[in-house]
């Protein structure tokens, strides 16, 4: 989670902003459906202070939307399907609204058949995988979302990328509680938190990055035509990586490694095929929902009571954070670096909008 320091912030209520990018996506031909599912995903991933991943994107998704990469007039169709899975044909929209489609398609499904898998193709980059997870939550379900990505990150012995950095996140709802929420990269950090730190002049982790001769570098400037990102915990890391490309990418019939264009660098004109894959569990096929969220419930308190280290007030769980975050800017307005505040504004100039006070 990236926690903005206040000198370099501005705040904005989340109403207003998620208003804004509404208005920046009708504005180059967005329907006001699409425009509105896109801009409650980017906003509610702000809200939980994952900034890397929300708004910052909307200048990229709508520089591809105006030279053709990604298409306004097109809407996700369901291209195969049987009781339990689909396969969702994103047409090329954004990846948000591709990725939502399924995602309720797979509720769907999963509260007939007690669990689903709805795979995505001919999508683009769809943003925080923890928001369509938490989607699942949200219908009192078990959800796993997943992406592929243009490879970005390096195999244990490798002089380059082998995988993109592959993101999967899981959700777990808690009765009352807040849900239970993961969501990570399958690099050692997202690339993304790497073009952040280099905007602010920000140092380079070490372990962050793998450099042209396979050896790690501090080197922010040679991310990514030069180096790779490191692959989370090593070989393990590259395996999981291998899972999600499998799922999202070779099952859904999208592209996959190499073949996959980059929505950053690629040609904007031409769609990037990139592939997702969703699976929901509905927990009322299993057993009542009350009786889960009571034993989720116990685990929490459990974890909660664990004796914590010297420099910790208590053992956490996923997405502890995220929430008080997502509160925090509900009730006093959400702080966005200035990083993302000052893409905002100028998509803003650029499309003859106001950026909201």
């Amino acid at each position: 989670m990236v926690v903005p320091s206040p000198e370099n912030t501005t705040a904005i209520s989340l109403d207003a902003l998620e208003s804004f990018c509404e208005r920046a996506l009708t504005a180059v031909g967005v329907s006001p459906s699409a425009a509105k599912t896109t801009a409650t995903a980017l906003v509610t991933t702000d809200s939980w202070g994952i900034f890397t991943h929300g708004t910052k994107l909307l200048a990229g998704y709508i520089r591809r939307i105006r030279h053709g990469g990604l298409r306004s007039d097109c809407a996700p169709q369901i291209a195969a399907e049987g009781p339990a899975w689909a396969i969702v044909d994103g047409q090329s929209t954004l990846g948000q609204v591709a990725s939502t489609f399924a995602v309720e398609r797979a509720i769907d499904k999963a509260r007939t058949c007690g669990i689903a898998y709805v795979g995505v193709r001919n999508s683009c980059h769809f943003g925080a995988a923890g928001y369509y997870a938490w989607l699942a939550a949200r219908a009192n379900m078990i959800g796993l979302a997943m992406a592929n990505d243009v490879p970005s990150v390096a195999a244990p012995g490798s002089r380059g990328a082998i995988i993109g950095s592959n993101p999967i996140a899981f959700a777990v709802p808690a009765g009352e509680r807040d849900p239970i929420l993961l969501d990570i990269s399958l690099a050692t950090v997202a690339g993304g938190k790497v073009y952040a730190n280099m905007k602010r002049g920000e140092p380079i982790p070490a372990g962050w990055l793998i450099g042209p001769d396979g050896r790690p570098t501090n080197d922010g400037a040679l991310y990514p035509e030069h180096a790779s990102l490191a692959p989370m915990s090593g070989h393990k890391g590259y395996g999981i990586g291998l899972l999600i490309e499998t799922l999202s990418g070779l099952l859904s019939g999208a592209s996959f490694t190499h073949r996959i264009g980059s929505w950053i660098f690629g040609d904007p004109s031409q769609p990037t095929d990139h592939g997702a894959a969703f699976i929901i569990i509905n927990v009322a096929s299993l057993m009542a929902p009350t009786q889960f969220a009571e034993r989720v419930a116990t685990l929490i308190d459990e974890i909660h009571c664990a004796p914590p280290a010297d420099s910790c007030e208590r053992v956490m769980l996923p997405g502890e954070r995220e929430w008080a975050h997502r509160r925090r800017a509900s009730a006093e307005g959400l702080q966005l670096p200035s990083d993302v505040t000052h893409s905002l504004e100028h998509l803003a100039q650029e499309l003859g909008l106001t950026f909201p006070e």
